[in-house]
């Protein structure tokens, strides 16, 4: 989530593999809070950061500068620990680094027409791809060492993607998503679901990953609208919630588990055979918005931390689930949200706490 207008205090932001920790990147330097409890961890005021992506919680942390400053260009990788407040390593491109990914095994590092994959611990370049322009760094990456594939997209003037198997380095398949570009993807934590947004943003779709197919889709709104980002509650198998934030200000819930379950026992054989421009106006409308989380027009990230699910006693089967969202906006804040809903498609939120990122102070008692 980088390379964000010069408006924003903020200039970019992350949250870690399993959503324990999060940063920013602002004009002074970069930043990086517990998401349990909201304390200021760590803070280095090197200059202007445009992107800054953790490794769990590790104290490595890969940062990229603004190019604000002469020691800081964008087209420069640096490996940072933070205990030692040391480079490690620095990387340097020909072009401006628009996105990092990382895990326990891999690094990938994209700009606008190519992607490398390094070997995170020997920093050996493992494999080059050729890329259509991606101006905004758009990808898709799964931290899972099982399932780990790497979304890009394919074309430039339609929604396709190419998923990328980066552990065996090879190719999986193209998925058709949208008839409009790409705007944001996102991998659930276990490589299975892929979730898109188009340009236009009025329909989110969910590929299952092993088979390439359409497994759902969402109308989040009849007018077009910028779709910020999206995200997936952890999981191990199917994922219960989807969220997205867009320009309108509000946070779309959209409860995943709960519709593949009842698509599943409807049975699927209209829907296999009909067009997906025919199908896509008879998915259910029905989701749950979160008004005016956001003022509209700002920037923001959103992701679900935490995931409890609530099965019937007599079943087993999932009834209900209460999940964790952490918000983070461009002009300055974090809020948390606690969401539940049900298999009847009740839905509940409250708005646990908000805070402003900018003004927090060190507690010199928490270290990475």
């Amino acid at each position: 989530m980088a390379n964000q207008p010069s408006s924003y205090p903020i200039l970019c932001a992350s949250f870690n593999q399993d959503a324990s920790l999060f940063a920013i990147g602002t004009r002074d330097g970069f930043r990086i809070f517990d998401s349990n409890n909201g304390r200021l961890c760590y803070e280095r005021a090197l200059g202007a950061f445009n992107i800054v992506e953790m490794l769990f919680s590790s104290n490595l942390v890969a940062i990229v500068g603004a190019g604000e400053q002469p020691s800081l260009s964008p087209r420069r990788l640096c490996l940072f620990n933070t205990m030692s407040g040391n480079a490690l390593r620095e990387l340097n491109f020909l072009t401006s680094i628009l996105a990092v990914r990382m895990n326990r095994k891999r690094l990938i590092v994209l700009l606008q027409d190519k992607t490398y994959i390094y070997d995170i611990n020997s920093l050996t370049i493992l494999d080059t791809i050729d890329t259509v322009p991606n101006l905004k760094g758009i990808c898709a990456f799964s931290p899972s060492l099982d399932g780990c594939f790497l979304a890009l997209p394919a074309s430039i003037t339609k929604g396709s993607l190419l998923l990328y198997n980066v552990m065996e380095l090879q190719l999986h398949c193209e998925i058709d998503a949208h008839l409009a570009p790409l705007s944001t993807m996102v991998l659930s934590s276990n490589g299975m679901y892929i979730a898109t947004a188009s340009e236009q943003g009025t329909m989110i779709r969910v590929h299952l990953v092993s088979e390439a197919t359409k497994s759902y889709s969402f109308r989040r709104g009849s007018y077009p609208s910028t779709i910020f980002s999206l995200s997936f509650g952890q999981c191990s198998q199917v994922p219960e919630i989807l969220v997205a934030t867009s320009s309108s200000g509000s946070v779309h819930v959209f409860p995943l588990g709960f519709a593949i379950n009842q698509s599943r026992r409807s049975g699927g054989f209209l829907g296999s055979i009909m067009l997906d421009s025919i199908s896509d106006a008879l998915d259910p409308a029905h989701h749950h918005i979160v008004h005016n989380a956001v003022p509209a027009g700002i920037k923001s990230y959103a992701v679900i931390r935490k995931v409890d699910r609530v099965a019937d006693t007599s079943s087993s089967e999932i009834v209900a689930c209460r999940a964790t969202l952490a918000i983070i906006t461009y002009n300055g804040y974090f809020q948390e949200y606690n969401l539940s809903l049900s298999n009847q498609n009740e839905f509940s939120r409250s708005l646990d706490c908000e805070f402003n990122l900018l003004t927090a102070i060190a507690n010199n008692d928490v270290r990475l």
